[in-house]
């Protein structure tokens, strides 16, 4: 097989395990249960796969994403309120001109607003980045922001289309690939989707 394919091949099979690990997540009914299952699953994820972002001279010494305890006070179940119409284009290295679409906001207690955001091309596909007081700091998150949803990736952590709600919960933010290997590029949180309070939970940063 030549090496494109390959890599194509390797790429599709960690979004396959992506997709399944959130679906194991969501079918586990204690949030804390569903958070160290996730933790483990991405642990191994970026370990052990092929198409893991982890550069090769990071790999001997990996021991483990540095994810934060779980909170059970930054889960949200929300509804999606109206916002402005807007929109933003990303250019990727691979798929040209990414297109995004605001399609709302969801307001976080005690924390501020974040826009929600539509892939406006093939596929659809729910995106809800965040960058918080934390970001760029040692030992703090990473700079460009994380995510929390992205449901073109699988993350997903369920919502109800009948109350229009979506859940939302820090402690599963996680850094985009760009975070661990440059030549991936991602599409980072955008001036609606800052916070100016710290989110200690997720996925931090080290350096």
């Amino acid at each position: 097989m030549a090496v494109s394919a390959r890599t194509a091949f390797e790429v599709v099979d960690w979004r396959r395990r992506v997709y399944a690990l959130y679906a194991e997540v969501r079918r586990t009914p204690k949030p804390g249960e569903a958070h160290e299952l996730w933790r483990r699953g991405r642990d191994e994820l970026m370990l052990r796969h092929p198409a893991t972002p982890l550069l090769p001279e990071d790999r001997p010494g990996f021991e483990g994403l540095p994810i934060a305890p779980y909170e059970p006070d930054w889960r949200f179940e929300l509804p999606i309120l109206p916002a402005e119409p807007g929109g933003f284009e990303f250019a990727t290295g691979t798929d040209g001109i990414v297109p995004f679409e605001r399609v709302g906001r969801i307001e976080i207690p005690d924390a501020g607003s974040l826009d929600v955001w539509r892939l406006a091309s093939y596929g659809g596909g729910i995106f809800i980045p965040v960058r918080d007081a934390l970001a760029g700091r040692d030992n703090g998150t990473y700079g460009g922001g994380r995510y929390l949803i992205d449901t073109i990736k699988g993350a997903d952590l369920g919502s109800d289309a009948e109350r229009g709600t979506i859940v939302v919960d820090f402690n599963f933010a996680y850094n985009p690939s760009c975070a661990y290997d440059p030549a991936w590029a991602c599409p980072l949180a955008q001036p609606g989707n800052v916070l100016s309070v710290p989110v200690p939970v997720g996925e931090r940063y080290l350096t």
